[in-house]
């Protein structure tokens, strides 16, 4: 047992020869030749000669056995791990649905239950996902041969959630990227009412302009420009009848998936530099939005609005729905992201210290973007004569598109404003969907490592392809009436209802004794009671009160001029169903598959 030979296997498993000593520590003592074990988490597996091996032996096999595995990719700087997990849980949701739900409920008094939520429910799952990846190296679908084989349907029903997302949060960022090109002149285009798409509520309005009448019938050029040259949902009645494809925003769209595909093709080598750039960009400019905000006139009545406690909230079932939703799709566990990211970190690294420093971060930018948000908000209340609550009606995209919008166009320099502000928009974005389909890439390659890993760019292409072709309902003249379908109905209970699955895996099956024995092994220390009682108890009552309030409570979906039917609501669980109905089908599948091995040994 050469220093040469220690050394090729340390560095090729990022520390597994310290991992069989903790597990020789635990208690394996000795393995039968006649078994052929698999050792705990399947880092070192194979049948042994004699009938015992002493600790020294078991070295040696660990060395022999790894060194003939193809060496797994890790990340080339820590920095490159924490950028992406960063980028992938600030994200659009960050900037127009934390402001939105705040103020909605509460002000300030929201933040109470928020922090408490993400103290006792998001952190820990988070937490989990990360030690899980980390430790078993492996995606969301092969993980389960670890953990609890019967729930390897989760796995799948996570791949199939995260291409319905990817069906229709790109869109969005094609919007973006139509109002990015339309900045790219002296006048912006959401600013006059003379250009072809406009209506003649229409109301121009600038901050110079002081005689301006505005009415509950009058309409924005920058709403006009969203929903009729940008959208076109005037030509679509509904879900119904969706309308023709909009050639220009599937141009928008395949250049998005263009930047999607060069990123993400080569692994996490590449996108690892990339969030170098996508997951900086947005903090400067919010920095620089929020300084220019602050300096707008009535900047002080959008903040006052967004911070003033309104604690009678608090008494409302709903301000505890909304915080335990929202800080659950904050930070993202259960898209399969966080497993496939930790399992490219070092073996020893420490998860734990990432998973607080990289979920805080995430809960501040959420305050700050409301600051951003609401001075603005401030800006355009105080220029219309109109209430806070007035201009801040729209909530979702809207926010963005048209209000954002529309006060970019009053600033001084609403040109650079607007260019660098729909970058932002882009770049939140893009790091998502690096992050979303990382997770199915690093998923299907490590189940089917002998077919695809040799063909990984062939295999991103063809997923970025399906991507784009699922997305094609979500440029019609109807598409954000589908992107609203596929937001509120089909991906975000589904993927509550997965987690919900995992956690109840993880810390019943797997057993939390278990799964703290693996994080002392890795990190050197065990998890306090505190994380052991949210991972048994406190998060699957968390999940499931998130998923019983949606049902108790459905939320009452509109947009624009369309209230959606019934028979929608119907046909977003529809596909919601649909991505999850392989968790019962494996466990069907493998308990049959158990059966007859076990009529072919008896």
């Amino acid at each position: 047992y050469t220093t040469s030979q220690k050394e090729e296997g340390t560095h090729q498993e990022n520390g597994r020869l310290m991992l069989a000593d903790g597990l020789t520590e635990k208690g394996l003592k000795s393995l039968n030749s006649s078994s052929g074990q698999q050792v705990s988490n399947g880092t070192a597996s194979g049948g042994l000669t004699g009938s015992s091996v002493p600790l020294g032996g078991l070295r040696t096999l660990v060395v022999q056995q790894t060194s003939l595995e193809r060496p797994r990719e890790t990340w080339s700087k820590k920095m490159d791990f924490l950028l992406s997990v960063i980028g992938y849980a600030v994200d659009l949701g960050n900037v127009w649905r934390f402001p939105y739900i705040c103020y909605q409920n509460g002000g300030g008094a929201f933040l109470l239950p928020y922090l408490l939520m993400a103290v006792f429910g998001g952190v820990p799952l988070f937490y989990m996902e990360l030690a899980l990846g980390q430790f078993h190296r492996s995606g969301c679908i092969s993980i389960w041969k670890h953990i609890c084989p019967i729930f390897k349907g989760i796995g799948f029903a996570i791949c199939i959630i995260a291409l319905y997302i990817a069906f229709y949060y790109n869109t969005i960022m094609a919007w973006a990227l139509y109002y990015l090109l339309s900045s790219f002149r002296p006048t912006l285009p959401w600013t006059t009412c003379t250009n072809s798409w406009n209506t003649a509520n229409c109301n121009r309005y600038m901050s110079t302009d002081h005689n301006v009448s505005w009415s509950n019938s009058s309409t924005s050029p920058a709403e006009e420009f969203y929903t009729r040259q940008v959208l076109q949902v005037h030509l679509s009645p509904g879900l119904h009848q969706l309308g023709s494809v909009s050639w220009q925003l599937a141009l928008c769209l395949l250049f998005i998936f263009t930047i999607v595909y060069f990123s993400i093709w080569k692994g996490v080598k590449t996108s690892g530099k990339v969030v170098w750039v996508t997951a900086t960009f947005p903090y400067l400019v919010l920095l620089v939005l929020l300084i220019r905000g602050a300096t707008l006139p009535g900047a002080w009545r959008g903040v006052v609005f967004y911070l003033k406690p309104d604690w009678e909230k608090l008494l409302s079932t709903t301000v505890w729905i909304d915080a335990a939703a929202q800080i659950f799709f904050s930070l993202g566990p259960g898209f399969g992201v966080l497993l496939a990211f930790a399992s490219y970190n070092p073996f020893h690294n420490n998860c734990y210290k990432d998973a607080l420093v990289t979920s805080s971060v995430n809960c501040l930018t959420s305050f700050l973007s409301g600051f951003v948000i609401f001075t603005v908000l401030g800006y355009m209340a105080e220029m219309r004569h109109q209430d806070v609550d007035a201009v801040a009606k729209d909530a979702g995209p809207s926010l963005l598109f048209i209000i954002y919008a529309e006060a970019i166009a009053n600033m001084p320099a609403a040109t650079f404003f607007s260019i660098i502000f729909f970058l932002m928009i882009i770049m939140l974005g893009l790091d998502s969907t690096f992050a979303g389909l990382e997770g199915v890439i690093t998923a299907m390659l490590d189940e089917f490592p002998h077919v695809l890993v040799k063909r990984r760019e062939l295999f991103v292409f063809g997923l970025v392809c399906v991507c784009y072709l699922g997305a094609l309902s979500t440029l019609t003249y109807g598409g954000a009436f589908v992107v609203k379908l596929f937001e509120e109905y089909a991906t975000g209970p589904a993927v509550i209802t997965v987690v919900l699955l995992e956690v109840i895996a993880v810390s019943w099956f797997y057993g939390t004794n278990r799964f703290c024995n693996d994080i002392q092994v890795m990190l050197g220390f065990s998890p306090g009671f505190f994380w052991r009682v949210c991972w048994v108890a406190i998060c699957p009552c968390f999940l499931l009160f998130i998923i019983i309030s949606f049902l108790a409570f459905p939320p009452e979906v509109r947009l624009f001029h369309y209230h959606y039917p019934p028979w929608t609501t119907v046909l977003g669980y529809c596909i919601g169903v649909s991505s999850f109905i392989c968790v019962p089908a494996y466990m069907v599948y493998h308990l049959l598959n158990a059966k007859g091995t076990f009529k072919q040994v008896q």
